[in-house]
């Protein structure tokens, strides 16, 4: 998160906070918990700090008391910046939201951009974009260009990447405005806007003025629908942009249950296989395509992933 968050203000409240990390990283998050609320009675509306107590009592197993400090991040940060509301979730102590909260998905990314590429590719053998670009392919089978591919949540344009060489017009979206900019350095893009897939289409930057309604013969969304918890507005933008016929491609990391979905402890969502027929039946899609691998690591530990090909049908 952005480092600025990180400061309270006070050097005394800074120095303790400094010290109950190191306290923390040397193993001792109960002694941690207790030198971070000295300094949050130094500074008692540094967001950040309360975020970093809950942490800390977290990790010492005072469940409870880790809950009360990300409700005071919650009350001091309402748009939730930090996410506070999925970890109370994870923590059992509220219900799962539905989708993250925008800010906290946007910030996320905003700093992350300059380094996005090297820690997903280079670290964490990220292999969504090609192995999507080729089921793609697949499925298109002998069929000349696409005239339109919409990129949902572009990114850095890594996906864009894969399928510049088979479209004729390619636009991409991102809530991010720092990867929108990274993206547009890639100059393979024909259009680049920021939007919130988890917003409707009224006003959506997706159908701004000379963009229309069913444009798209592609749409993607490659390794975007875990930063969203229920995908039917995703897929209703999805079918939206889409011409009859146009293809849908997209991965979600696989929940590995017969249905439904949940918020894992990344703070991402995974969803069932069954959970994403039904939402694309919901707006009119068929599944063409299917196919499961492992889309990333993750602290040493393959995340499998779900790639989906559907098309258009009504």
């Amino acid at each position: 998160m952005q480092p600025t968050q990180f400061s309270s203000g006070d050097v005394i409240a800074d120095r303790r906070a400094d010290y109950a990390r190191m306290l923390a990283e040397s193993g001792d998050p109960a002694a941690a918990a207790e030198l971070m609320e000295q300094a949050l009675e130094l500074a008692p509306t540094w967001a950040a700090g309360w975020l970093r107590l809950g942490e800390y009592r977290e990790k010492a197993g005072l469940g409870a008391g880790a809950a009360e400090a990300l409700r005071q991040v919650l009350a001091l940060d309402p748009e939730d910046i930090f996410g506070a509301g999925l970890k109370l979730a994870l923590l059992g102590a509220t219900e799962t939201p539905n989708k993250p909260p925008s800010r906290y998905v946007e910030a996320l990314f905003d700093d992350y951009a300059d380094r996005f590429e090297q820690a997903l590719v280079e670290r964490l053998d990220y292999t969504v974009p090609g192995k999507l670009a080729a089921l793609v392919r697949k499925v298109r089978g002998a069929g000349g260009p696409f005239d339109c591919a919409v990129d949902l949540g572009c990114g850095t344009g890594l996906f864009g990447v894969e399928i510049r060489s088979i479209v004729s017009r390619l636009e991409g979206f991102d809530l991010s405005a720092n990867m929108l900019a990274k993206a547009g350095e890639k100059g393979i893009y024909d259009h680049l806007a920021r939007s919130d897939l988890s917003l409707d289409a009224q006003g959506s930057e997706l159908f701004a003025e000379g963009l229309a309604r069913g444009r798209a013969d592609l749409v993607a969304a490659a390794d975007v629908l875990m930063y969203l918890g229920d995908l039917s507005n995703a897929f209703l933008l999805a079918a939206e942009l889409s011409a009859p016929g146009a293809l849908f491609a997209f991965s979600v990391e696989d929940a590995g249950t017969p249905d439904g979905l949940h918020l894992a402890p990344s703070l991402r969502y995974a969803h069932s296989e069954a959970y994403v027929r039904a939402a694309l039946v919901a707006v009119g899609f068929e599944i063409r395509e299917i196919e499961r691998t492992t889309i990333r690591m993750d602290g040493g530990k393959p995340v499998f992933g779900i790639l989906f090909v559907a098309i258009r049908a009504r």
